[in-house]
């Protein structure tokens, strides 16, 4: 669950006895809207999606605002509107440096739905149209709240576990790692209850004895450990903050892709209630396109995005900090590391039959025996579908 695996809010002049960094933000947030500046700069031809899609596109993400939900942000037109209390954000939705007809609003996840899972968010509240439903989130509860993916924005999930490099030289792998801190008797320290962490321990790739789930959010314990012990993070955050923003470690950290060892669901695809996947096809058909080329726009540009988004982060105000040096790593690390990629069908966006096929192999056992509610026969056709997406944008790198 994404909601519960992202670094607490840090500073640079975080030391080593900051304890409870997360949600330590000064004051409520104002429920004033605000505005801010476009983000949309493309160009090409106009967009009508007023005579298929909602009047308003609501999408329901699972995070704060933050880099790897840039494709999202791009796609809202000029001076959109902030609710800092209602942790939103509204504007006409763009595309080709148009406006479409409708709007598009985008609530943050986290912290402003009390870090409930995203899939249950949607059932709860069915203004939602879309929202950000990772593979092992709808494989987990494919039973009574079913999503259908209909665009996967990241190919790979940037999810990783983090370590020092001076101290565990000689590692090639998370299983090497396992092994380096069983002999040293450190710990890889994490979110309790996060179903990757069942399958490593299951798998053979992690020992038990080496597993801590008191991780909380904060560098303290990772900092205060000297090198000796792992944590989980994102490649796309962690490395960059923790050398330049932590001010108590201030050095490079290594960190292998957890998605290396098996356990790789899509991260935070583009998920309709699959009840609700025919009614809406006229408006996918026609949506889906603007997402793929968004998030082309994003990654060939992020800058204005990444500037709306710290901005959100300001607003909003609930302790998660982020500013544009991040995002700009976030961008960098995506295409550098493929966690953006067009696949293997030269195009952005789609899912594949076998590698899900293959995930849910793996999933359903973890799921099983962790309160989740997986549908009995459960097929990779369940999960997603790759019918609305232009074959023509690519990401060309």
């Amino acid at each position: 669950m994404r909601t519960t695996t992202r670094i607490g809010a840090v500073t640079a002049a975080l030391t080593v006895t900051a304890i409870a960094l997360t949600g330590c933000a000064s004051g409520s947030a104002s429920s004033t809207t605000t505005t801010a500046a476009t983000t949309s700069t493309a160009t090409g031809p106009a967009v009508d999606l007023s005579g298929a899609c909602p009047a308003t596109v609501v999408v329901q993400t699972d995070w704060n605002p933050e880099g790897e939900h840039g494709h999202l942000y791009q796609m809202l037109g000029p001076n959109p509107t902030i609710d800092a209390s209602g942790k939103t954000v509204t504007g006409d939705l763009y595309a080709n440096g148009k406006p479409t007809g409708v709007k598009l609003e985008i609530r943050a996840g986290g912290p402003a739905i009390g870090y409930s899972k995203v899939s249950s968010q949607m059932y709860q509240d069915k203004s939602i149209t879309l929202g950000y439903v990772s593979t092992d989130e709808a494989v987990q509860f494919s039973g009574k709240l079913p999503t259908t993916a209909v665009f996967a924005e990241n190919d790979q999930s940037p999810f990783v576990i983090m370590y020092d490099p001076s101290k565990y030289k000689d590692v090639d792998s998370i299983k090497d790692l396992g092994k380096a801190l069983e002999k040293d008797k450190g710990v890889v320290r994490y979110f309790n209850g996060a179903s990757y962490m069942s399958y490593l321990e299951s798998a053979g790739i992690l020992p038990k004895s080496i597993l801590d789930g008191s991780y909380d959010g904060t560098p303290a314990k990772f900092v205060s450990a000297g090198g000796k012990d792992a944590q989980q993070g994102f490649a796309t955050a962690e490395p960059y903050i923790y050398q330049n923003q932590v001010a108590a470690w201030g050095k490079k950290v290594a960190y292998k892709l957890v998605s290396s060892t098996g356990w790789n669901p899509y991260p935070e695809t583009m998920s309709v209630r699959t009840g609700e996947l025919s009614k809406l096809s006229p408006c996918l058909k026609q949506l889906v396109p603007v997402m793929q080329q968004a998030d082309v726009d994003y990654l060939k540009s992020p800058g204005a995005t990444n500037d709306l988004i710290t901005q959100l982060v300001q607003q909003y105000n609930n302790g998660w900090t982020y500013d544009s040096k991040v995002g700009a790593f976030a961008a960098k690390q995506m295409k550098t590391l493929g966690i953006a990629t067009d696949g293997e069908n030269g195009y952005v966006g789609d899912l594949d039959e076998k590698r899900v096929t293959d995930f849910i192999e793996k999933a359903t056992p973890v799921f099983s025996g962790d309160g989740g509610d997986v549908k009995s026969g459960l097929q990779a056709s369940d999960l997603y579908t790759n019918e609305f997406l232009d074959k023509k944008v690519s990401l060309g790198f």
